[in-house]
């Protein structure tokens, strides 16, 4: 650009319109973490509603939805919001640090490892069916991190309790289900009890348009290669930190819900400490119902 069109945009004001344009971009996406993500917005008083599609595994991948281990606890110099490398098969510093509190046999070790244990969550790719917070995601196909309680659901649909209910593959484009996916405010906590499954059949009726979909869907696999993690080295460099032997506190606002965990692999963590920022040194993780007690019989194993 030469100085007299610099000097001519400037009288048109064309500058300043491309800059107000560029933050309101940056601001975007800032605000919205990574945009592969999709993520149920709720009210004030924590309900939401939406509709949504589990999708087949992608192309050259074998299922449809990844396990992604994480840890999420506050010690004396501050929150430790990490992923852990067992997602991966590999040794994790708290993983260990646990197990050792764990199997001291010592009660108050044993609630410290329960505080401080792995979070189980699932990652699959969703077509946004109906999305009334964000109509702008109908049509869509997105990432979607969601927890046992869900997951529970799915392996329901397949694995159904009684003779007469008929199993159904909710990943199948043709006789999968809608979820409805329902979210209301229990005892403080998001619940998700009342999702469900509408009656089954196709998402849509041109085959056509289900490949393009399928050709949309976002690599899972890719989300827990061990590139995606920090090292066993700096994730012990972090845990020292917080159980304050060493480096600098850190102070983040309040997890409740597994839900709000947004991003892939390795953007979780920065996530969660964008939102964690105004929690006060006195407050501690509120944990829901929708973890199980499975990492547990792990610090044991470990052990061993």
């Amino acid at each position: 650009m030469s100085f007299a069109n610099l000097k001519k945009q400037s009288k048109l004001g064309s500058l300043t319109e491309k800059l107000v344009k560029e933050v309101q971009k940056m601001n975007s996406s800032s605000s919205s973490g990574d945009e592969r993500f999709w993520k149920l917005e709720c009210d004030k008083a924590n309900n939401g509603y939406a509709v949504i599609r589990f999708l087949p595994a992608p192309d050259g991948e074998d299922l449809p939805f990844v396990k992604l281990y994480s840890h999420a606890f506050q010690g004396t110099g501050g929150w430790y919001i990490e992923n852990s490398r067992t997602t991966i098969g590999e040794k994790d510093p708290v993983s260990e640090h646990n197990s050792g509190l764990w199997n001291s046999g010592v009660d108050s070790n044993k609630e410290i490892a329960r505080k401080q244990k792995r979070k189980l969550t699932y990652i699959s790719n969703i077509y946004v069916v109906k999305d009334p917070a964000n109509p702008e995601n109908e049509g869509g196909v997105f990432l979607y991190k969601f927890g046992k309680k869900i997951f529970d659901k799915l392996t329901a649909a397949m694995q159904p309790e009684f003779e007469d209910e008929e199993s159904i593959d909710p990943f199948d484009f043709w006789k999968g289900a809608n979820f409805k996916l329902k979210a209301k405010n229990v005892a403080g906590y998001r619940n998700y009890d009342s999702s469900e499954f509408a009656v089954p059949g196709p998402l849509l009726d041109d085959d056509d348009a289900l490949e393009a979909l399928w050709k949309k869907q976002n690599s899972l696999a890719e989300l827990v290669v061990p590139s995606q993690f920090k090292s066993y080295e700096e994730l012990k460099t972090r845990l020292d930190s917080v159980l304050g032997t060493k480096g600098s506190r850190r102070t983040d606002e309040e997890v409740n819900d597994e839900d709000d965990y947004r991003g892939s692999a390795p953007s979780l963590t920065e996530d969660l400490r964008g939102e964690l920022n105004s929690l006060k040194s006195s407050r501690s993780v509120a944990v829901d119902d929708d973890e199980d007690d499975e990492s547990l019989s792990y610090f044991a194993k470990l052990a061993e």
